[in-house]
């Protein structure tokens, strides 16, 4: 636990966009093609092939920075950025240094139940690198490493945040709901294990109420949000037994092994490593027009703080409901289209939240008019909740509809008062000396007597009318 230290963490997002072609040439973007089948002499760098812009990855940037409520810049340039890397075959990376496409903005979002917002620096778009594979488990325990070039070229958008997050657990909340957007936009799928989305973390500490912040860790390697938050923790720790012992913390860039759990110095980084950006000769400004931007601003939807909150003030859901229904658009939509049938809100989300949840994500979703249909005959009376479990189940194996599988299978559920009286009475005739109990005061025999009731009835007895007839035969 840091109790002398402030911590300050900053993140730098990449996110590859879900665009058919790489963000200069004609190459396919398609994921988990045999290495370097994607490639031409644009993304390789060969002399004399020029780039040609994806207007497309243009409109996805923009499109992400109005979400995020940026600054849409309407003069936006590209630069090249220098530097020799095995996965860079052009030895340079085009990207935007200066005049990026989008400028400041944030994001807002609960953590600990409360509504905070992280400040973003800016989001510029950039040409993704190969990929390097490794011998061993990470670059500094390989003995070599081969490069695949499919990758290299790929539309990039870089989101940089300002370092306003005050702990791991934070930044972790922070990507998870910048993920979700980022979903909920279209602009990438946001497969963390395909790469599509990377994040480097920088973290420092500083003495607790400090305006200085203290010398900056850069951590690779996060690939996903377990690593992210462990990563940052482990560091945190780490820097805060450097500064007790009254060593100084190092800037330098370090990896996070998942399997040790450990951070390792990869290099040190200076203050300003020089890159030597200068234009990028073969592709022109950007110049946004404003019919554009209103354009793509009318294609965002819902984003999904929201949801969230049109879910607790227009249902009456709770944070946890609507939380859950927001994190998995797939169920939130469900609702949705339940709610248009005139089904009950609170009935449809404990429906969405219960067993269908868990068959949902081994097996796939239903439709909503076979949900509804079952929800439609749960509150007719038709059967009962346990009824309608079973009839969930047969839904994953049948094409019947709900009233079909019941009528088929006799689950009709048993309402009839005359009928239900007739098996009450037999089995209080046939258990005097617990009914005398009963009257005497054991209370709890009363479920002994539901229970015998449903199962003369093979669990189809209605549960509202067989506890009413009960208590009327017991004399309560």
């Amino acid at each position: 636990m840091v109790t002398k230290y402030d911590t300050v963490i900053g993140l730098e997002i990449h996110v590859a966009l879900q665009t058919e072609s790489k963000f200069i040439c004609g190459c396919s973007t398609e994921f988990g093609a045999p290495p370097n089948s994607h490639c031409c002499p644009i993304c390789l760098g060969l002399p004399g092939a020029l780039p040609v812009l994806n207007e497309k990855a243009v409109e996805y940037a923009i499109k992400t920075g109005m979400a995020l409520n940026c600054e849409i810049n309407r003069f936006s340039k590209f630069d090249r950025k220098n530097y020799f890397y095995p996965d860079m075959p052009t030895a340079y990376q085009i990207t935007q240094d200066a005049f990026p496409i989008c400028s400041k903005g944030y994001l807002e979002y609960y953590y600990e139940d409360k509504l905070i917002k992280t400040s973003l620096n800016r989001i510029h778009l950039e040409c993704e690198a190969g990929k390097l594979i490794h011998s061993g488990d990470s670059i500094i325990d390989s003995d070599f490493s081969l490069v695949d070039y499919n990758r290299a070229g790929i539309a990039l958008i870089e989101i940089v945040t300002e370092p306003d997050m005050s702990a791991p657990k934070q930044a972790r909340t922070f990507l998870e709901q910048l993920r979700l957007l980022l979903n909920y936009i279209g602009v990438s799928d946001t497969k963390m294990e395909e790469g599509s989305l990377r994040c480097d973390a920088n973290i420092s500490l500083k003495p607790r109420g400090s305006t200085v912040l203290g010398p900056k860790v850069e951590l690779k390697n996060l690939n996903s949000f377990r690593s992210l938050e462990r990563g940052l923790e482990y560091e945190e720790q780490r820097q805060t037994e450097v500064l007790e012992q009254g060593g100084e913390i190092r800037q330098e860039t370090r990896t996070w092994n998942e399997r040790t759990g450990k951070t390792a110095s990869m290099r040190s980084k200076g203050d300003a490593p020089d890159y030597r950006f200068f234009p990028e000769p073969d592709l022109p400004p950007l110049n946004i027009d404003e019919s554009r931007v209103e354009a793509i601003s009318l294609s965002i939807p819902e984003l999904p703080l929201e949801r969230l909150h049109r879910l607790e003030s227009e249902y009456g859901l709770s944070r946890y409901e609507s939380t859950f229904l927001t994190n998995y658009p797939e169920f939130g939509g469900l609702f949705f289209e339940l709610i248009g049938k005139k089904l009950q809100s609170g009935a449809v989300v404990n429906f969405l939240m219960g067993d269908y949840a868990r068959l949902a994500r081994e097996k796939g979703h239903l439709t909503a008019s076979r949900i509804g249909e079952l929800l439609e005959i749960l509150k007719e009376g038709l059967i009962n909740n346990n009824q309608g479990k079973d009839v969930l189940e047969e839904l994953y194996k049948s094409e019947q509809s709900p009233r079909e599988i019941v009528k088929e299978k006799g689950w009709e559920m048993v309402s009839d008062a005359s009928e239900l009286e007739g098996v009450i009475a037999r089995i209080l005739s046939e258990n005097p000396e617990l009914v005398s109990r009963y009257e005497n005061g054991e209370d709890k025999l009363f479920g002994f007597f539901v229970g015998q009731v449903m199962r003369a009835t093979r669990g189809k007895g209605d549960p509202e009318v067989v506890n009413s007839l009960l208590r009327k035969e017991l004399g309560q």
